[in-house]
């Protein structure tokens, strides 16, 4: 038999919708309760446009009512809605569940922005819970009778008659033995304050309304107060202070986007994955995880984002990432750009005061984004050893250096290059920590000159981003060189050995030392404070270094080739120079002599010194360290030093 050639499609059914719902469109059984007051909500809102177009009767104010039987293990949610006649519900019910799942699915992931409201995946979602559902309506068009509808999760329905005297729709949930946690008064009030508490529309949970109904998103930034700002922060952030500022987003092109976003107080603590933004979709609360919708460098922000365009997935327990998504990111970041702009511009001082808690926000966000860097661009600050402007700046002058907490003053690095000197204005000095730098930064202020403070953990990384952003800038780090304005110029005599006093130095430290990883350079430093010995960390080096310490995840520690700086005009370093050249007419013999075995002492303490005041001395050191510092000073109390 020769097999005749055929073209076909392959059918492929399923029973019906109620598996694929149990097991692989909800991840959480909790959220039925969303579901159908939303659709509740929506069928409230259509009765009331329908009454307005005369096709129905008006109701009453709209109200959702839920009830508890316990001896019954029933939950009721009802609406005084538009309600369904016996073709609707047909229609909206059972062509909708007794489909196709394959057809049933690809029909709401084109639409799954308009789920709410729709009787279908969310009606359906109650067969998570409930071992029987009942559905009792009314609709208000005129003539209509109440039907009702009961399904036990089968293919196999019921539609009849039924009695109610007024518009609406009630579901009736006969729950599951391992569902009962749905008939406590407790875990319902928390349902409805966790998801539903800013529909417009009252949700009363045994005649009592729950919900807080108001949304101020929704409202124009005039109608609100900072009062009103403020409040609504500690109502969705309770005991955790008042917010910094708030940027209030409002936009219905080419999206609908609704939301008010704040800055909260620094605590040391962030979410930058997750983040703490709480996204509601028509005022119900879908996600407080939004990794997809805002940048991540705006993540820890806090507040609502409010959108029916934010495309979700058929549950809308995911966000669907695609170019609308990343449209609506670069709109919230522009205008929290904005908004920190007019601060800047409006209030100087207030933007100089909170500065350290958005400085974390603005240095990531200019290093991920590229246009969020332009925006921002004249946004950050340092602070600064220079004094605050005093007064009101002169017209067309802006206040820099700004006065901000505590004494301290701020600077942008347009206005630290403009009080440099012409033709000086590339090298931008800078100190990362005021007490380990503090040799280094008190010889630059001595001479006149002004100081960046980049003390954050951030700025390891922000400032070669600036750098490789302004090519023609040089962060130099205090403590990494010192130039000519801070060395005195001496002429130095050599002895008959033809070594002047800056060589001996250098050759009583190396040979003390013994260490060729160690670079020791000798400088008459200006200044009657300059100290007697630094560590200098060339500014490459000591870079390579804390990335390595970065990628290790360890704190950088001294790196193992270093410079040792030894100032020749100090009291001490002069003292250790005449000791060590007695010691060599007085020595005797093949050792070392007692005053050169102390010179060589106080040469590995003035090094030990260097190193305590960078941090370079491990603990487990400190201890020898302490040791070797009484035995050296008694040393010198025996010669009367």
């Amino acid at each position: 038999m020769v097999l005749q050639a055929e073209q076909g499609q392959i059918q492929i059914h399923t029973e019906n919708i109620f598996p694929i719902i149990k097991k692989a469109v909800y991840s959480g059984h909790e959220v039925f309760l969303r579901e159908l007051v939303s659709n509740g909500v929506d069928a409230i809102s259509k009765r009331r446009m329908a009454a307005m177009a005369g096709d129905c009767s008006d109701g009453p104010e709209g109200l959702i009512q839920i009830r508890i039987d316990r001896e019954a293990r029933t939950l009721t949610i009802s609406d005084n809605g538009i309600g369904m006649d016996a073709e609707e519900v047909k229609r909206y019910i059972n062509q909708v569940a007794f489909s196709s799942a394959e057809d049933f699915l690809e029909k709401y992931k084109s639409e799954s922005d308009a789920i709410i409201g729709h009787f279908g995946l969310g009606f359906y979602s109650s067969f998570m819970v409930a071992k029987q559902v009942e559905l009792v309506t009314r609709s208000a068009r005129e003539g209509s009778d109440a039907v009702r509808w009961s399904c036990d999760g089968s293919p196999n329905f019921s539609l009849e008659a039924a009695e109610r005297s007024e518009p609406g729709t009630d579901v009736i949930l006969h729950l599951m033995e391992e569902e009962e946690e749905y008939i406590e008064p407790a875990r319902i009030r928390t349902l409805i304050t966790t998801y539903c508490d800013f529909l417009p529309v009252a949700v009363q949970l045994e005649g009592e309304t729950v919900n807080k109904r108001e949304s101020a998103w929704r409202k124009s930034p005039r109608e609100l107060s900072d009062n009103d700002y403020i409040e609504l922060y500690r109502y969705l952030y309770p005991f955790q202070g008042d917010p910094l500022l708030w940027v209030h987003l409002n936009t219905d092109y080419p999206y609908n986007l609704q939301g008010i976003l704040y800055f909260p107080k620094s605590t040391g603590r962030a979410d930058w994955e997750k983040g703490e933004i709480k996204l509601y979709c028509n005022n119900v609360f879908v996600s407080d995880s939004i990794k997809e919708v805002v940048p991540r460098y705006l993540l820890p922000l806090r507040g609502v984002i409010d959108s029916p365009d934010i495309p979700l997935n058929v549950s809308r327990s995911a966000l669907q990432t695609d170019r609308r998504v990343r449209s609506i990111g670069g709109f919230v970041a522009k205008k929290v750009a904005d908004r920190l702009k007019q601060l800047h511009r409006d209030e100087p001082q207030r933007y100089a005061e909170i500065w350290e808690s958005l400085a974390p926000f603005i240095k990531i966000g200019a290093m991920e984004d590229e246009k969020f860097a332009e925006q921002v661009a004249d946004l950050v600050l340092f602070g600064t050893t220079a004094a605050p402007m005093e007064g009101e700046p002169a017209e067309g002058q802006s206040l820099d250096p700004i006065p901000g907490p505590d004494g301290k003053a701020f600077t942008t690095l347009a206005g630290y290059r403009s009080r440099l000197e012409a033709g000086n204005d590339k090298r931008i000095l800078y100190c990362s920590d005021e007490a380990a730098q503090a040799g280094a930064l008190a010889l630059w202020k001595s001479q006149g000159a002004e100081v960046l403070l980049a003390d954050t953990f951030i700025d390891t990384q922000f400032i070669p981003w600036l750098e490789y952003r302004h090519e023609d800038l040089k962060f130099q780090r205090v403590d990494s060189e010192l130039d000519d304005s801070l060395q005195e110029k001496e002429n130095e005599l050599a002895d008959a050995d033809g070594k002047d006093a800056s060589e001996k130095v250098r050759e009583l430290f190396k040979k003390a030392l013994a260490n060729d990883k160690i670079t020791i350079q000798v400088q008459a430093l200006k200044g009657d404070n300059a100290p007697a010995a630094l560590i200098l960390l060339p500014e490459q080096m000591r870079r390579l270094n804390d990335m390595g310490a970065l990628m290790e995840q360890r704190l950088p520690g001294l790196p193992d080739h270093h410079v040792l700086l030894v100032n020749r005009r100090h009291p001490l370093v002069e003292g250790l120079l005449k000791l060590s050249a007695g010691s060599v007419i007085t020595g005797a013999g093949g050792g070392n002599s007692p005053s050169q075995q102390l010179a060589d002492d106080l040469s590995r303490h003035l090094y030990a010194l260097a190193r305590l005041a960078v941090g370079g001395l491990e603990p487990n050191q400190l201890a020898g360290f302490q040791q070797r510092s009484a035995d050296v000073m008694g040393r010198l109390m025996e010669r009367g030093l």
